[in-house]
């Protein structure tokens, strides 16, 4: 048959041989009935994820399951997961805290203004009084941590101050209570010794001492050594101080406890002691002040250009008598009140420029010439405390260059303040004399004792 007779054939009045079974059922309806039932199926099947996945996806952002499409096909619960939608708004609402770290010109307004918070609750927690003052001067890099509720209402404000402090801030009610949360510190005590190679700084540094703590040490020697002109080389000291940690982690250096110098031969001691009254400072181990009612050199000074006694003047140049001693130091570098005193003199002094005199009790009386300016607010008959700033290093009246020169004098005698000897302020007061006796034997006891062991281990 060809294919033109197999196309024209008449198929519906042929009876196949095997009649006898059930009729076949034309392909193309067995296609319709299969293809509408994975139509179906399909349509089924894409409901059933939708829903599952809106159900997830309510419970993983905390929104409101009423927003929902919600298909009428039952899903077991366990092709949902195990997210309890009732319970999900509470979960989110206990975990919602803000952080907030403060930017450069940031306030606490500024913060709740960013993060949509309520004008209402800021009103509140400044209302509250003293205890938020803190709040009104935020420092950049400080953090707050605010926690809401559901409807964004302040319920908790912590405020951390600084390493230690904490300031908290809790919702009671339609009010607000404060807290300050205060971490201990803990702090130890630790010795470290050196001897003197090139520099003091140097050698604080060999023995773990920060800058800051060798300058420390400096400040309780400074009355009796002069650490520009008397240090040498074998100099050596030995210091006992405490050390704060917080956490297990060194916070800072704390304060000198006790300490010696031993200058060209000479041992010097100090003891901190702090009395009844929550005053400290340091003493020899007699009681002495350490501090003495003069500084030895009021400025920072590069070198000395004259010291005392007969020399050239470098203007006049003839020999004349200097009764006092020349630190050459940069225009401008502040000048200091060697003792506490009453100014007796402000202003021009012939040669002397600008000068300031100042006298100190019944018998000494100190002198600052060649200023280039005064301290603001200094005047004649103002009473101003040692270390204070009186004026600033220049060249006026007749000099050749930025320098302070500086007169001490012992009842109108002029002395050279370099040599002279320094009185003591006052001493450990009376009550606190044999308390004293105490603390400082027990503190001598242990840098007697460290410097045996440290000697030990470097031989």
């Amino acid at each position: 048959m060809n294919y033109k007779t197999f196309l024209n054939k008449d198929y519906k009045n042929i009876v196949p041989s095997n009649a006898h079974r059930r009729p076949r059922r034309l392909r193309s309806q067995h296609l319709l009935i299969f293809g509408s039932i994975a139509v179906i199926s399909a349509v089924i099947f894409t409901f059933v994820s939708l829903d599952a996945r809106a159900k997830k996806h309510v419970a993983s952002v905390g929104q409101d399951p009423a927003n929902r499409i919600v298909l009428s096909i039952d899903i077991p619960e366990s092709q949902l997961g195990t997210t309890d939608l009732a319970t999900a708004p509470e979960q989110v609402v206990a975990e919602n805290w803000i952080t907030a770290k403060v930017k450069k010109g940031d306030s606490l307004a500024a913060i709740f203004q960013r993060h949509d918070l309520a004008a209402r609750d800021l009103h509140q927690i400044m209302s509250l009084g003293k205890d938020t003052k803190r709040l009104r001067k935020v420092q950049p890099g400080q953090h707050f941590r605010i926690r809401l509720d559901q409807e964004r209402q302040v319920q908790t404000l912590q405020y951390k101050i600084n390493k230690l402090e904490t300031l908290s801030i809790q919702r009671e009610g339609n009010t607000f209570v404060t807290s300050l949360q205060h971490k201990d510190v803990e702090i130890r005590t630790h010795h470290s010794a050196a001897k003197i190679k090139s520099s003091l700084f140097e050698a604080g540094r060999d023995a773990g001492l920060s800058d800051s703590l060798t300058m420390d040490l400096a400040h309780i020697f400074g009355w009796d050594i002069d650490f520009v002109l008397d240090i040498r080389q074998g100099d050596q000291f030995t210091v006992l101080y405490e050390e704060h940690f917080l956490d297990g982690l060194k916070l800072r250096d704390g304060a000198i406890l006790a300490a010696e110098f031993i200058n060209q031969g000479k041992s010097y001691k100090a003891i901190r002691y702090t009395d009844a009254e929550n005053r400290s400072d340091y003493y020899s181990p007699e009681g002495l002040s350490m501090r003495k009612a003069f500084l030895r050199t009021p400025v920072d000074f590069r070198r000395i250009s004259s010291r005392f006694g007969k020399r050239k003047h470098p203007v006049l140049n003839r020999i004349r008598m200097h009764k006092g001693v020349d630190y050459a130091a940069p225009r401008g570098t502040p000048i200091k009140s060697s003792g506490d005193g009453k100014i007796v003199h402000k202003g021009r002094k012939g040669g002397y420029g600008r000068t300031i005199i100042i006298k100190h009790g019944g018998r000494y009386s100190t002198l600052y010439a060649h200023m280039s300016s005064y301290k603001r607010g200094i005047r004649v008959g103002k009473r101003v405390k040692q270390g204070q700033t009186i004026g600033y290093v220049g060249s006026s009246g007749r000099t050749t260059g930025p320098h302070l020169h500086y007169e001490f004098r012992v009842n109108g005698v002029h002395r050279n303040p370099l040599t002279i000897r320094l009185p003591h302020a006052k001493p450990i007061n009376k009550k606190y004399k044999q308390d004293f006796a105490l603390h400082a034997q027990t503190l001598i006891e242990k840098i007697n004792m460290y410097k045996e062991t440290n000697v030990a281990l470097n031989n």
